[in-house]
C-alpha cells in the first residue's frame, strides 16, 4: 500500500519520511530558479528546505521556471503533487527519505509574459540557473560566450518574447530598470569553472547585441556571484520509483535519489539581500576558485576518467565501474600521477583526502547512478573537466599519457559501439558529429583532434597528439581492457 505524495497526506507520509517542518502556507517567494532538473532539487532546493525548518527566512522560498519541452512534463509532475519532491538519501549501509517544500510554484515554460512579470516583481531578489554545462552558448575551444548561436540572435530581435534563459533574465532586467526597481541578483549553480563571470558574459553579451549601454548598465548594476556546488544526484528512472513506494510506502511522480553528502560555497556577493544560508551549511568566501578548481579537476574529472573505459566494458553502474579493480586503479592512477599535482592549493583542504572522499563517494552502490550518465554531453563536459589539466601538463613540460588515454576513450566511445560490439546510443548533443569524428580516428587519430573548437590550444600541441594518437591506435589494435592493463604497468 503506498501513499500517493500531496500537501494533503503528510501526515500519513511522516510515518516512513521527514516532512517540511514549517507552514508552506508562510513561505512566499524570492527566488526564481531556472531547470528543476534533479541536481536542483537535490541541492539548492533542500538547503532552503533545511533553513524553513528553522523558522527563518520564510521569505525566500522558489519559484520554477524553464525553456525546454521537457520543462512542462517537469512541472505537470510537480504541479500534480504540490509541488512538493521526496529526496531519498543512500549511503551504503542506509537510506532516509524526506519531502521537502521549498518550491511553492512553477511558471509554465514559453509563458514568457508570465515569466517576466514574476522577475519584475520586487520581491524576487535572486534568479538561480541550473541548465547544465551545455545550456550556456559557450565557444568550446575559447570557453566564451557565442553571441552567434542562432538562439541568442533570436533573442535579441524578440526581447519581447525571448525563449532562452539568458533572454527572459535580461528581460526581466529591463523591466526592473524601466520601473527603477532594484536588479536582482543572478546565481549560477551549475559545474562551469568561474560559473559567476560565465553566465555574466552570457547576459552582458546578449545585452550588447540589444544595445550596448544596457550591457554597460548590466556589467555595472547586477551581481554574478561564483559558486561550486556538489552532490552526486542520478537521473530517475522507474527504479527508483519502486524503491521509494517498496522501503517508503510512497508514490512521488519524480522523486530523487542522491548520496547524503552535499557541499556549497558561495562568494557572498548580494547586493539585494540573500538568504542565511550559513545556518545550514553553505559556505560563504570570498574566492570560490579554489574550491571549484579542486572539484571540477578532481572529481568532475575523475568521472570523465572512468566513464568511457566502463562504458566500453558493458559496465552500466558506476559503482560496479568502481568494484572493477582495473577501473578503480585507472583512475587513482590518471589523479595521482596527472591530475591533482597541477590542482593548486585549497584553504583548509588536503587534496589527497578529498579525492579519497570522492572515491567513497562513486562506490556508493545504493546511488545507482550509470555510467551512461557520467558519459553524457562529454563535448561540453572535456573542455571544462579534462582538457585543462592535459594543457596545464603540457605546457609544463609534462607527461599526459594518462590524460590522452581517457581523451582517446572518449574518442573510442562516441564511435558507437563498446567492444563487444553493443551500440552505444547518441548520448551528446553533437553526436552525429562526434561520431562521424571518430570513424575518421580510426585510422587517423589526428582527425579526432581536428576539432579545434573543443581542444583549443591543446589540440596542435606535440606532446598531446603523439600520447594520444598512440593511445587511441592501442585502444583499437587490443582493446579497452588491455590498454588499460599496459597503462597501470606503465607500458603505454
Amino acid at each position: 500500500m503506498t501513499t500517493k505524495l500531496s500537501a494533503q497526506t503528510l501526515d500519513a507520509i511522516s510515518a516512513t519520511a521527514s516532512v517540511p517542518g514549517y507552514r508552506r502556507s508562510d513561505l512566499t517567494a524570492g527566488i526564481v530558479h531556472f531547470g528543476v532538473g534533479n541536481f536542483h532539487r537535490a541541492h539548492q532546493a533542500v538547503y532552503l528546505d533545511d533553513l524553513f525548518a528553522t523558522g527563518s527566512d520564510h521569505d525566500w522560498a522558489l519559484v520554477g521556471a524553464g525553456v525546454r519541452e521537457a520543462d512542462e512534463a517537469m512541472r505537470q509532475k510537480l504541479m500534480e503533487q504540490d509541488w512538493l519532491t521526496t529526496i531519498v538519501e543512500q549511503e551504503a549501509d542506509a537510506s532516509s527519505a524526506r519531502v521537502t517544500g521549498a518550491m511553492i510554484d512553477y511558471l509554465r515554460p514559453g509563458d514568457s509574459a508570465a515569466v517576466i512579470d514574476r522577475l519584475a516583481d520586487p520581491a524576487i531578489r535572486i534568479v538561480s540557473l541550473t541548465i547544465t554545462e551545455g545550456g550556456y552558448y559557450i565557444d568550446p575551444a575559447s570557453q566564451t560566450f557565442d553571441p552567434a548561436h542562432p538562439d541568442i540572435a533570436y533573442d535579441a530581435a524578440q526581447m519581447d518574447a525571448p525563449k532562452t534563459a539568458f533572454g527572459l533574465i535580461l528581460a526581466g532586467l529591463l523591466r526592473r530598470r524601466h520601473f527603477n526597481i532594484r536588479p536582482f541578483t543572478v546565481m549560477s549553480c551549475d559545474n562551469i569553472p568561474g560559473n559567476g563571470h560565465v553566465t555574466e558574459n552570457a547576459v552582458v553579451g546578449l545585452a550588447h547585441l540589444v544595445d550596448p549601454a544596457l550591457a554597460d548598465w548590466v556589467r555595472a548594476n547586477v551581481a554574478f556571484p561564483n559558486g561550486m556546488v556538489d552532490r552526486i544526484t542520478p537521473a530517475t528512472s522507474d527504479r527508483e520509483k519502486t524503491l521509494l513506494a517498496d522501503n517508503f510506502g510512497i508514490e512521488d511522480n519524480w522523486p530523487v535519489f542522491c548520496e547524503s553528502f552535499k557541499q556549497w560555497v558561495l562568494e557572498d556577493n548580494f547586493p539585494a539581500g540573500r538568504p542565511a544560508l550559513e545556518k545550514v551549511g553553505v559556505q560563504f568566501v570570498r574566492d570560490v576558485a579554489p574550491y571549484e578548481h579542486m572539484k571540477i579537476r578532481i572529481l568532475n574529472g575523475g568521472h570523465a576518467t572512468i566513464a568511457y573505459p566502463a562504458a566500453l566494458l558493458d559496465i552500466h553502474f558506476v559503482h560496479d565501474a568502481m568494484n572493477n579493480r582495473m577501473v578503480w586503479d585507472f583512475l587513482a592512477k590518471v589523479e595521482n600521477d596527472e591530475i591533482i599535482p597541477v590542482v593548486p592549493p585549497v584553504p583548509d583542504t588536503n587534496l589527497d583526502d578529498y579525492f579519497a572522499l570522492c572515491q567513497r563517494r562513486f562506490a556508493n552502490p545504493k546511488i545507482g547512478d550509470t555510467t551512461r550518465r557520467l558519459a553524457l554531453d562529454g563535448s561540453n563536459r572535456q573542455p571544462k573537466f579534462i582538457i585543462p589539466s592535459a594543457l596545464d601538463r603540457v605546457t609544463a613540460g609534462q607527461s599526459v599519457t594518462g590524460l590522452a588515454l581517457v581523451s582517446a576513450l572518449w574518442c573510442r566511445y562516441c564511435y558507437g559501439t563498446t567492444d563487444s560490439g553493443a551500440v552505444i546510443e547518441p548520448n551528446d548533443p553533437s553526436w552525429d558529429r562526434l561520431t562521424a569524428q571518430a570513424k575518421l580516428a580510426k585510422d587517423n587519430p589526428k582527425a579526432w583532434l581536428a576539432m579545434t573548437d573543443i581542444y583549443g590550444d591543446l589540440a596542435p600541441h606535440p606532446t598531446f597528439i603523439t600520447a594520444f594518437s598512440h593511445a587511441l591506435t592501442t585502444l583499437w589494435s587490443i582493446g579497452t581492457r588491455a590498454t588499460l592493463q599496459r597503462y597501470l604497468a606503465d607500458q603505454l
